[in-house]
């Protein structure tokens, strides 16, 4: 059994486990959780996340505590540092980008009798949490006895919203079912402080030592409160805001505080039986790497009082239309396992909660559900989630390659650093400049340029967008291709053959090799790509064509030059084997010893020394086998299957990026 299969048996397992447990039942749209359990608040807070693509609420419970990681993120709100190397080099990645969190509105505090609701603590009688897929709301009900015996019934709605980018809407209920008491219901705005990392996996993202936040300004008018703040390095600006309604029969009085980085809205209540009381909080959020001083403030106010002239139910109304619209072009419908079609949607779900509104900003690799990876975006968004994008949200997918676009200067400026014609886009970023410390898995995996290129292929095949092209398309292929033009050669030793040395693929425990396979392909698919998208111009629209050309000072030489290259790019393979080799030297590699690696060593990442993996035959994520796919009608079915017999058992399916291919190959 290779390593993969017997990872994944050991997930069917914990399925079994989970599908016997009632209190987690299969629902086809929606996640439920029906026992509150303090062992894994980390992963809950990840599955109960709600996002839009421009802001994400961590699904932390109400009252804030217990938590893991409580934060709400901004896409592309990020701090900067620069980045300490023992030894630095020439051309090494020099400032380091982290998302980080906005103060977050999503605490409400609920005392009885000055008797505080701590989940992990309080006697509870009913609990259930639910994220529904349809309603695009995470939902809770809550029934739980104090210590002198009154019993009260609490149910909350909190959404962001998939319409106004900007907006936070949480409806919160309180009943008390006998007896009576006085209640204290704390709505807040706080800056979490940093919470160590706790360990040195590099996928978990930085935690700041000290607060990234330092005040600007604070207003308060009644139940509204206003926060400005700035980052202290990267020197972004952000303003945030909550505005309250409280409907209820029940005698009450309302106080509001407001401090340099957080602030409180109390309500006290004189509680009796059977009489309900709701708050409606609304949240706005706005940030700006250059804002003039009150302006993100203004803005936030106007988020405010347009969100309260629409009150909760409408927002929520809204809320449900967009989702039916995104269902009714992008669910997947699957007959036999109700669990398979549960995470089927609920990654579908995903999808959306990470694009919806993602104006000017590009998708991080854990979407705005954590800060796992920085918050920053990889090649993930154009290989794995574009695809998707371009065939159900066509209109999001051209502004996640717009988004590329506009970093295209820098770019340029990064392949000029490394002594490049064309165009590098970086391997992880936020601002657009490259923040990858280790080159060896980062800057060298030059193949970031086919991802893009690949994806604005797929965008203009698949929409017909002929303005795209001329406009922005067309302009990121001429650079990409300018680039692997100069990176790679013609070899006499390959017999005229076009070489790329120096690379790494996909497999992260491959670094830094000669041709890697992955690599190659995908360039041969970028350089004729932008022939053929050139020549596609040409004819249909040679008005664009002349002002491409002339813009771009493309020389008559070049396409036939990308097309050479193209046409003559060697792609390593073994007779013997009869396969495509990852890279010129992969057989060259010992062979891991899996039978003696116990599954505790997994990720090998996190327990063995980069160049004790990058001298073996091992893999973390589908390379070869990520090429036949992506590259599907230039291999026949047995090749494709050749490949995969042979580099299945040699994954380790470390990376999550690895599963999803190997299964649909």
């Amino acid at each position: 059994m290779t390593v993969r299969k017997s990872r994944l048996a050991a997930l069917a397992k914990m399925r079994d486990l989970r599908d016997a447990d009632d209190s987690r039942p299969i629902d086809p749209w929606r996640l439920v959780s029906r026992r509150f359990a303090a062992d894994g608040l980390g992963e809950a807070e990840t599955l109960f996340a709600v996002a839009n693509g421009y802001m994400g609420m961590r699904g932390t419970h109400d009252e804030g505590v217990p938590s893991h990681d409580p934060a709400l993120f901004l896409n592309g709100f990020h701090e900067t540092w620069p980045i300490p190397y023992g030894e630095a080099a020439f051309g090494f990645a020099t400032t380091g980008q982290t998302i980080v969190s906005a103060p977050d509105g999503s605490v409400i505090r609920l005392y009885v009798d000055e008797e505080p609701l701590v989940l992990s603590e309080s006697k509870l009688l009913d609990y259930e949490r639910q994220l529904d897929m349809r309603a695009g709301v995470l939902d809770r009900y809550v029934k739980f006895r104090t210590a002198r015996g009154a019993i009260v019934s609490l149910r909350s709605q909190r959404l962001v919203s998939l319409h106004w980018r900007h907006l936070a809407a949480i409806s919160y209920e309180v009943t008390l079912v006998s007896g009576q008491a006085e209640l204290a219901i704390a709505s807040e705005l706080v800056t979490h402080l940093p919470r160590p990392k706790g360990d040195d996996d590099p996928r978990v993202g930085v935690r700041m030592t000290d607060s990234a936040l330092e005040p600007v300004s604070q207003s308060a008018d009644g139940t509204r409160l206003v926060l400005e703040l700035r980052t202290r390095s990267s020197g972004m600006g952000l303003a945030c805001g909550m505005e309250h309604a409280i409907e209820t029969e029940l005698r009450h009085s309302i106080e509001s505080s407001v401090e340099e980085d957080e602030g409180r809205v109390v309500f006290f209540l004189d509680a009796e039986a059977g009489i309900p009381a709701r708050i409606t909080k609304l949240l706005g959020y706005h940030h700006a790497p250059r804002a003039t001083a009150g302006d993100l403030c203004r803005r936030v106010n106007r988020t405010l009082d347009r969100a309260a002239n629409d009150g909760y139910e409408r927002i929520a109304e809204v809320q449900r239309e967009r989702l039916d619209a995104f269902w009714q072009h992008s669910d997947i419908t699957l007959d036999g396992s109700g669990d398979i079609q549960q995470a089927v949607r609920f990654n579908l779900f995903q999808v959306r909660q990470a694009s919806a509104r993602v104006e000017g900003h590009g998708i991080a690799a854990k979407g705005l559900t954590g800060r796992g990876y920085e918050g920053q975006y990889f090649w993930d968004t154009e290989i794995y989630v574009l695809p998707c994008l371009t065939y159900t949200q066509p209109h999001v997918a051209r502004r996640l390659l717009h988004f590329r676009y506009e970093m295209l200067d820098a770019a340029r400026r990064r392949a000029q650093q490394l002594g490049h014609r064309g165009a590098l886009f970086p391997w992880r970023t936020i601002s657009g400049e490259e923040a990858s410390a280790y080159y060896a898995a980062g800057t060298a995996q030059y193949h970031i340029n086919a991802a893009i290129s690949y994806a604005v292929r797929q965008f203009v095949r698949v929409t017909g967008d002929q303005e795209f092209l001329a406009r922005e398309g067309a302009e990121i292929l001429v650079e990409t291709s300018r680039f692997w033009a100069d990176l790679g050669f013609f070899s006499d030793r390959r017999d005229g053959q076009f070489c790329i040395q120096g690379v790494t693929g996909p497999d992260e425990y491959s670094a830094v090799v000669d041709n890697n396979a992955y690599t190659n392909l995908m360039a041969r698919e970028n350089l004729a790509g932008a022939v053929e998208c050139l020549q596609l111009l040409q004819d249909t629209d040679p008005d664009a064509y002349a002002r491409l050309v002339t813009r771009l000072k493309i020389e008559p030489h070049e396409p036939a030059e990308w097309s050479q290259a193209a046409e003559r790019m060697f792609v390593p393979y073994d007779e013997r084997a009869g396969v495509l080799l990852q890279d010129e030297h992969f057989l060259n590699r010992k062979p891991w010893d899996f039978e003696g690696t116990p599954i505790e060593k997994y990720p090998l990442m996190l327990h063995y020394h980069p160049l004790n993996i990058y001298r073996h035959q091992v893999i973390k994520q589908t390379d070869v086998v990520l090429a036949t796919f992506l590259a599907g009608d230039r291999f026949s079915v047995d090749e494709k299957r050749r490949v995969f017999e042979y580099y299945d058992p040699l994954t380790t399916a470390d990376s999550s990026l690895s599963s999803c291919v190997q299964s649909v190959m």
